[in-house]
């Protein structure tokens, strides 16, 4: 038979059967379940492309589901403070975060990997082992004691290393540093003398402003030239050794996950990925015209020299055995993470390495 006979007569068929159906039983009912979710952030409204991932989430299942599933985002501080999303979410007072799973170490110093550690992975390879090299599903281990099921939710890219008040020439120059800088990137600073705070998005400027810190850090030009951290302090360093490639998480309260549908599951789960993606092709495009405005009004850009880099990884690396070595939970994930960043940078030093090194040279 051949292909447009077989497509018309089976369509017939459908059709006979779903009017006998209906001249039996009445007209088909639409029993799809109507769902709303609510959204806490950890970002401020003004951060459109960090904030505006939770936006994009929403409007991709909205759209899917015909606005049978909806999420409505609430920005740090409307419903929780930013740095109590994950509280929120495993409480059920929300659904469903938006946050960085670095901000809660003091929980389970493993959640760093959710996010990023110093010296870690950049924002491909970090994608690469969470989706395709079984990190996710080592991390959910973890998220499972507090009923919360994570997901990647974007990347920034490797970020700056922040913007200080005073010149940081070595790595004697971060002692006695007040700086605002979380997860482990924190902790190694804290380890090389410097009093480490974690203050939310917003709150970040008028502690910079009024002197109660020296130093922040926080994402890339774009979102650092919004927060409006070149008005205050003028010297930008980089890179941001603690943050090679960041990710944020979306999590889900486990109950509430396990009432949705298959379907409506698959739909967040794919909305959620294109929300990441998303992201990360924002800041990509928006940084660097962001970063000539910024140079434009006269901040000084510098480089950590070799001696705070150097300092630096020896402590990261010693801080990572030791947190490894009390803790076999997080002795699992590390070891794995370990073996995928080895063969990681192998390759990526092979061919990316070699290409950008031409190709950007006299850029």
């Amino acid at each position: 038979m051949k292909r447009r006979a077989f497509l018309s007569t089976s369509l017939l068929g459908t059709a006979g059967i779903a009017g006998c159906t209906n001249a039996q039983q009445g007209p088909a009912v639409q029993t799809r379940k109507k769902v709303v979710w609510r959204l806490a952030s950890s970002f401020p409204r003004g951060l459109d492309t960090i904030y505006g991932g939770a936006e994009v989430l929403a409007e991709r299942v909205m759209a899917m589901t015909d606005g049978d599933f909806t999420i409505r985002s609430y920005p740090a501080g409307e419903i929780v403070p930013g740095l109590q999303v994950m509280d929120a979410v495993q409480q059920g007072t929300v659904q469903l975060g938006q946050t960085c799973s670095y901000y809660y170490t003091g929980k389970n110093p493993a959640l760093a990997f959710d996010t990023c550690v110093p010296f870690g992975l950049t924002a491909r390879q970090q994608t690469a082992w969470l989706q395709e090299s079984g990190g996710l599903e080592l991390l959910r281990k973890a998220f499972a004691d507090f009923s919360i099921v994570n997901f990647p939710a974007g990347n920034t890219g490797a970020q700056m290393g922040g913007w200080f008040k005073r010149e940081i020439n070595s790595a004697q120059d971060l002692n006695g540093l007040k700086m605002r800088i979380p997860g482990l990137g924190g902790q190694v600073m804290s380890r090389l003398g410097a009093t480490v705070q974690v203050l939310a998005g917003g709150d970040i400027y008028p502690a910079l402003e009024r002197g109660a810190i020296d130093a922040t850090e926080w994402v890339g030009p774009y979102d650092d030239e919004k927060l409006g951290f070149h008005k205050v302090a003028k010297l930008y360093y980089y890179p941001g050794w603690w943050e090679p490639g960041p990710s944020l998480s979306f999590y889900v309260n486990q109950d509430a996950w396990g009432k949705l549908s298959p379907s409506y599951q698959a739909i967040f789960q794919a909305a959620a990925q294109d929300s990441a993606t998303v992201m990360q092709a924002r800041y990509d495009a928006r940084n660097p015209a962001a970063l000539e405005r910024i140079l434009a009004s006269g901040v000084d850009m510098r480089r950590f020299s070799d001696d705070v880099m150097a300092a630096a990884a020896r402590e990261a690396q010693a801080l990572l055995e030791e947190q490894a070595a009390a803790d076999p939970g997080y002795r699992e994930i590390y070891d794995h993470w370990s073996q995928f960043r080895k063969a990681s940078n192998r390759w990526m030093s092979t061919a990316e390495l070699a290409y950008t090194s031409h190709a950007w040279a006299g850029a």
